[in-house]
């Protein structure tokens, strides 16, 4: 009874904002239902009919305020006692419940990611290099000039996952396939057991999270591995003091040093937290360089041009602007999902426009909307590669267009100041497998295949996790 009685408090308090779908309290359960499987659809019609007036979807847990691309100050200037991302995260993955409340509590790793990592890429790059060029040549395995075909999705993303490792937690951790298969699931087992959870009333939810088996057996997994490092770097720590010969440079060690936490459990969760947070695809961009093969040269010859020039460095992937651009648009079709901004109203109050937000309200920017919005981009159906490295020739504000870039017309990482901290690595690491691939590869689909359709579900978008690539060395290599 004080579950249904929330609920309908929840929708008495948002009765002033309008709604899509149907906006009886009755009526918006069967709209909920049909958000499930056709969110994205739904929350187009919603920005095609209010554009910047928030308006609100039911979904099966809450209601959604969508607020628009007006509104994204609001979001930046809020503070985090009055607009929270880690409470949304809280609330759409039981992150407390299945990682524990000292993640959210405390989330030191972010300023390690944030500081540390940011600017200690340019050392880091020659990892990174070795580990993209060792996991294409490794997991595509190609023989003389033969076309070899591959499923795309699921080799991109083992080669993403060892490239990040590669950084968190180093050699040899990072090529070690139970690693790398964990790591890859991980978000899957965690969304899974989050799902379940969101069925459950709240009262039940922590006994309930104690018996779920995925994101439990994830952790004992991870453990396994890093137990030993961990006992063996601490070790170290003690005889040695903080600094050693050959001591490691890499994430895990930097938690360490912060002498926050010990245990290895503690570190685990830490580690797969930065693990799930770093999750992007470079599928779609595989497929739009497969689907688009009047652009291989003119980005080729970007590359190559680069590379006469500056070699295979941090620096060089900079002035790569084609390849930039051509990963940025591709971002800005696809993306990885629906909203990239979202946030929980932790008190009363009032937007720019005048608009009351309630305490525990969960507010929504459409990133894809906005991306695909003709009063923002010319043509914003049309896949365009050079659409931002066009605009970066055309003004002089070098690194405006750039694909780190935060602005109100382009976010796929985030806005204000949780833009996403790992943005920097992540757009290093897909620059350099794509610059890779121009470099040593001719990429096709399978005869009479076209670009793969992708697939939207909640609030993700998700690339076609079946369809194939074929590979082959250059020959005008």
């Amino acid at each position: 009874m004080k579950v249904v009685l929330s609920v309908v408090l929840r929708y008495l308090e948002l009765d002033h904002i309008p709604s899509v779908g149907y906006s009886s309290w009755l009526g918006s359960y069967v709209s909920a239902v049909k958000y499930v499987s056709n969110a994205s659809q739904i929350l187009q019609e919603g920005y095609a009919k209010h554009k910047e007036t928030p308006f609100r979807v039911p979904t099966l847990n809450r209601w959604i305020v969508v607020i628009g691309r007006s509104h994204l100050e609001d979001i930046k200037n809020s503070m985090d006692d009055e607009l929270s991302l880690t409470e949304t995260a809280n609330d759409s993955i039981k992150a407390d419940y299945l990682f524990g409340p000292e993640i959210g509590a405390n989330p030191y790793h972010i300023s390690i990611v944030r500081i540390h990592l940011t600017r200690n890429l340019g050392l880091y790059y020659p990892d990174i290099r070795d580990e993209v060029y060792t996991a294409f040549e490794e997991l595509l395995d190609l023989k003389d000039n033969a076309w070899k075909s591959v499923v795309a999705a699921e080799t991109v993303r083992e080669i993403v996952c060892r490239v990040s490792n590669r950084t968190f937690v180093g050699l040899p951790l990072c090529r070690d396939a139970d690693w790398i298969d964990l790591n890859s699931r991980f978000a899957i087992d965690l969304a899974t057991d989050a799902n379940i959870l969101k069925m459950f009333p709240m009262f039940l939810v922590p006994l309930v999270s104690k018996i779920l088996p995925n994101t439990a057996a994830s952790i004992r997994r991870a453990m396994k591995h890093l137990d030993p490092i961990i006992k063996e770097r601490l070790s170290c720590m003690r005889e040695r003091g903080d600094d050693w010969c050959d001591k490691p440079n890499d994430v895990l060690q930097w938690l360490i040093d912060e002498k926050q936490e010990s245990s290895t459990k503690q570190l685990t969760l830490r580690v797969l937290t930065i693990n799930f947070a770093s999750i992007h695809t470079f599928a779609q961009a595989l497929y739009n360089l497969a689907a688009h093969p009047q652009y291989v040269q003119p980005l080729r010859e970007e590359v190559e041009a680069v590379i006469r020039q500056h070699g295979w460095t941090k620096e060089a992937i900079a002035l790569m602007r084609k390849v930039d651009s051509f990963l940025a648009e591709t971002l800005r079709l696809e993306g990885v999902t629906t909203t990239s901004v979202q946030r929980k109203a932790m008190k009363n109050l009032t937007l720019s426009d005048g608009t009351f937000i309630p305490m525990g309200t969960h507010l929504s920017v459409l990133t894809h909307a906005i991306h695909h919005d003709s009063a923002v981009y010319e043509n914003p159906g049309v896949f365009d590669p050079f659409r931002f490295s066009r605009l970066h020739d055309n003004e002089s504000e070098n690194a405006r267009h750039g694909m780190v870039t935060v602005t109100r017309d382009y976010f796929p990482f985030g806005y204000g100041k949780h833009a996403c901290p790992g943005r920097f690595l992540a757009c290093n690491e897909l620059k350099t497998m794509l610059a890779h691939i121009l470099t040593s590869y001719d990429v096709k689909f399978e005869d009479s295949i076209s670009r793969p359709t992708s697939m939207h579900w909640d609030l993700n978008i998700i690339a076609d996790p079946t369809a194939r690539v074929m590979f082959r060395k250059r020959t005008d290599n």
